[in-house]
């Protein structure tokens, strides 16, 4: 199967340019220096309409993208600029005329039910769209629409969360390691999208030389890195990249091999 996949926001929790800051990128008038809160859109041929993660600029980035519809979200984890443009699923719920899945780790859901304690455990009161989540805790691979979606361990800090792999393409963001279950599932990508925040070192993200070394190891065909701070200019930190490594940018589409199609549940 076929799909695309649209970047919908490629910075850090703070987004480029940061409040207040007078930097050569946050002022630059480049449009790929302009970074929203971490999020891409998977659009299958024929098949799904995927959202992974919800971030705080969610809004803003279905409207920019025109995404009409929303079949299921995936959860990374549930830091702030991955979760809290939740409420506006709502609109799709009216749309669609239903709840929308959402899957993630165990951590995340408890989180989310906890954060978003009036979707999930709603008081009654009257007033207002609350939005229909059908919240399911995964621990492997499953399916949605007949597409097959490989969770990913990943290490952000001490935290462990989830990427998502889909045929030959895997989006890998907010991490610092790679435990050793995650390098198999890793192997044949034509595409992959992965964290890296800056030059400098830091606890939780890769820094651009870090995540080029996943890159020797993993050998992807293309590399597109994301979660990207004001310290890391489009064209000028493109230009010193090695061929077949690249900056994402908000509105990147790219077109994947989403692999072949299974009943829905089957993982094979």
């Amino acid at each position: 199967m076929k799909a695309t996949v649209t970047v919908l926001g490629s910075g850090t929790s703070h987004g480029v340019p940061m409040i207040g800051c007078t930097c050569a990128v946050c002022q630059s008038a480049d449009p790929r220096d302009r970074r929203l809160r971490p999020s891409i859109h998977i659009n299958v041929e024929g098949g799904p309409s995927i959202l992974v993660d919800t971030s705080t600029d969610l809004r803003q980035q279905v409207l920019t993208n025109r995404i009409a519809r929303v079949d299921a979200i995936l959860f990374t984890h549930s830091h702030a600029d991955h979760i809290m443009g939740l409420d506006d699923v709502r609109r799709f719920n009216v749309m669609q005329g239903g709840a929308i899945p959402a899957y993630a780790d165990e951590r995340t859901a408890a989180d989310l039910q906890r954060s978003f304690s009036y979707i999930f455990k709603p008081s009654g009161e009257k007033g207002g769209g609350i939005p229909e989540i059908a919240l399911t805790s995964i621990a492997g691979p499953f399916s949605i629409g007949g597409v097959r979606i490989q969770p990913v361990p990943l290490c952000h800090g001490v935290r462990p969360i989830l990427g998502y792999r889909l045929g030959t393409f895997a989006y890998l963001t907010d991490c610092n390691r790679l435990p050793d279950e995650a390098w198999p599932l890793l192997h044949g990508l034509d595409v992959l999208v992965l964290d890296a925040l800056r030059h400098t070192p830091h606890p939780t993200h890769f820094t651009v030389a870090e995540a080029l070394d996943v890159v020797a190891r993993v050998k992807p065909r293309h590399t597109y890195f994301t979660h990207m701070c004001h310290k890391l200019p489009h064209a000028e930190t493109n230009a010193a990249l090695p061929a077949g490594v690249e900056l994402a940018y908000d509105g990147l589409v790219l077109t994947i091999d989403a692999g072949d199609a299974v009943a829905e549940g089957e993982w094979t």
